[in-house]
């Protein structure tokens, strides 16, 4: 069985056919599935969608993107939806330095505010980097993140930088782009880090694995994410799944 670390089953892609990209996912063997909102709407609708399913569970926290729209009443919003029990995480949160829709000191702020809250609310963080590596990792360290650890999600960079980031209690979490052909990075990751300090994702609707790439992503194909750690590994496909989804219950505390 598998287990979806990261969905965006609250995006408009899914608004016509949720029922059977669920059902597609159940049919591949994805047990379970986090289903993450990073701003007012993408939260509520993942409250929805987790009250519909039972083995639906989120992760709130606010986008790094939009960081300049947050507001003091949304940290107080975030630490009350913490206290639901399907809530297991925060996030995503993070820095995001491709866009420029937020100030960096703003997304900076905005960062480690949510990891001072995880900290007083007890739940592991789900991080978001493009372009920021370096802020990233030193926030991390001076908010004292390794308290509650989490996920790099996505993780896109070097092998020098996975392993510093799992020395602080996160995971590493691979997705879609580990089976592009000319995906360098995801790959020799896959390879070095431990199975033990891995998980896998879709962030369906986006970066949707080969022989998908360019289109729509669904939770179904996280099964290609495990075939190619495996293949990398040169492990079992099945010891992949079942290593990663322990990981994945240990992480957000989600008993089986």
């Amino acid at each position: 069985m598998l287990f979806d670390t990261h969905v965006h089953l609250n995006a408009e892609q899914y608004n016509e056919d949720i029922e059977e990209v669920i059902e597609r996912a159940r049919a591949a063997g994805v047990e379970t599935m986090v289903v993450v909102g990073f701003d007012r709407p993408t939260i509520q609708k993942a409250l929805e969608l987790i009250e519909k399913y039972e083995f639906l569970y989120a992760s709130v926290g606010w986008h790094p993107v939009d960081a300049i729209d947050m507001e003091e009443e949304d940290i107080a919003w975030l630490e009350e939806l913490a206290a639901h029990p399907k809530v297991v995480a925060l996030g995503e949160m993070g820095l995001d330095y491709h866009w420029d829709k937020s100030p960096k000191d703003v997304q900076k702020e905005v960062f480690r505010k949510q990891i001072q809250l995880a900290k007083k609310v007890k739940l592991p963080i789900i991080i978001h980097n493009r372009e920021a590596t370096q802020d990233i990792v030193e926030i991390l360290k001076e908010e004292g993140a390794e308290e509650v650890g989490g996920i790099m999600h996505c993780f896109s960079g070097s092998v020098e930088t996975a392993r510093e980031c799992v020395a602080m209690n996160f995971y590493i979490s691979l997705g879609g782009p580990v089976t592009f052909k000319n995906a360098k990075k995801p790959k020799e990751v896959a390879v070095d880090i431990p199975l033990d300090n891995l998980l896998i994702e879709t962030d369906c609707p986006y970066l949707a694995p080969h022989p998908y790439r360019g289109k729509r992503n669904e939770p179904a194909y996280v099964k290609l994410v495990a075939e190619q750690i495996a293949e990398l590994k040169g492990m079992d496909y099945e010891e992949v799944a079942r290593i990663t989804t322990e990981n994945a219950h240990k992480l957000f505390s989600i008993e089986r």
